[in-house]
């Protein structure tokens, strides 16, 4: 058994371990490549997420994907490339957005630089996204053109808040299933896909792509409350302290304003709708939600989008990759463990 990637995936066949990581280290070839500007200032900007490194989930998922087919096509590579530059462009984005000053333990773009830089080079990132798409012929830069449609419809709503009358929980998980889900469905399309498998397997493997992607994303919201230090570098409780409303906080809020709330889940929605910019009410706010049922209610359905792709993948050949696509699902649940 060994780990590859790092995500920390276990592969215990040989031959799927060193396809993943011959596949995975020709993206990170490809990433580097298509960074590079004429213009040694954008080379610099659009390299310093990639440099910063990553856990490469998306790729991942294109090179497990593709097992089901000829692993080796010449689209299957490129299409991991796309997949992780469009996830790359989002992150400069959303670090603007969110006023960050770190990402994947380093300075983000925004704080290194500007707002400015930030947004061009994300900007940046997505053309060459769209340079390497456009080799891998036109059904290519229409699935990626309606993902990329729901992510910034997910990033949107986002903003926007639910409608009136809209359940907050339902719109957030509608939210991740396009700012998360989306790509990632892409990704188990893109590397069946290009590998030539079955249409089939290629709508198999996307349905699990979205749920896996919601999954990984819930695991993140739990990560920031229950973790004492991120692997990505952020410190606990940093979407807490920049008011982003995660599945756990939510769900203080709606057991808050039901018939049976208590004093306790008052006082903590509360606090969780004041300012945590101050560090005594915010560590007073993360030590509530770690203490609280909600948390453990966040992990269920964490587990339960897990283990609804893990079924999605009943119907593929028993082989090592989806034995590898399982403990994708594992691993997804065992960061929010």
């Amino acid at each position: 058994m060994t780990v590859v990637g790092p995500f920390g995936l276990s592969v215990r066949d040989q031959a799927l371990e060193v396809d993943v990581q011959a596949g995975l280290a020709a993206v990170e070839e490809g990433l580097f490549e298509a960074t590079k500007s004429d213009v040694p200032f954008i080379t610099e900007a659009a390299q310093h997420l990639v440099r910063a490194g990553g856990k490469r989930f998306r790729p991942l998922l294109v090179t497990l994907a593709a097992q089901f087919g000829d692993p080796y096509a010449p689209g299957v590579v490129p299409s991991g490339v796309v997949v992780e530059l469009t996830h790359l462009a989002t992150l400069y984005h959303d670090d603007v957005m969110d006023e960050a000053d770190v990402r994947r333990g380093v300075a983000s773009a925004n704080a290194n630089w500007d707002n400015s830089v930030a947004v061009l080079t994300g900007d940046f990132l997505f053309a060459r996204a769209s340079h390497i798409l456009a080799d891998l012929g036109p059904e290519a830069v229409r699935i990626q053109a309606e993902a990329f449609e729901r992510l910034v419809t997910g990033q949107i709503m986002e903003t926007a808040g639910p409608s009136e009358g809209q359940d907050p929980i339902d719109h957030y998980l509608d939210v991740i299933g396009g700012k998360t889900g989306s790509l990632i469905a892409v990704a188990g399309r893109f590397g069946a896909m290009m590998a030539g498998a079955d249409e089939r397997i290629v709508s198999i493997l996307t349905q699990y792509g979205e749920r896996i992607g919601v999954a990984f994303q819930l695991a993140d919201d739990v990560l920031d409350i229950s973790s004492e230090a991120r692997e990505s570098g952020k410190t606990p409780g940093t979407d807490l302290r920049e008011g982003i409303p995660t599945l756990p906080v939510l769900y203080v809020r709606a057991r808050a304003a039901s018939p049976g709330a208590t004093a306790e889940d008052r006082e903590l929605a509360a606090l969780l709708d004041g300012d945590l910019t101050d560090d005594a009410r915010h560590a007073e706010a993360l030590a509530g939600l770690r203490a609280h049922p909600a948390l453990e209610q966040a992990r269920r359905d964490t587990v339960r989008y897990a283990e609804a792709a893990r079924d999605m993948l009943a119907p593929l050949p028993d082989n090592a990759a989806k034995a590898a696509l399982s403990g994708l699902c594992e691993a997804v649940v065992h960061r929010a463990g």
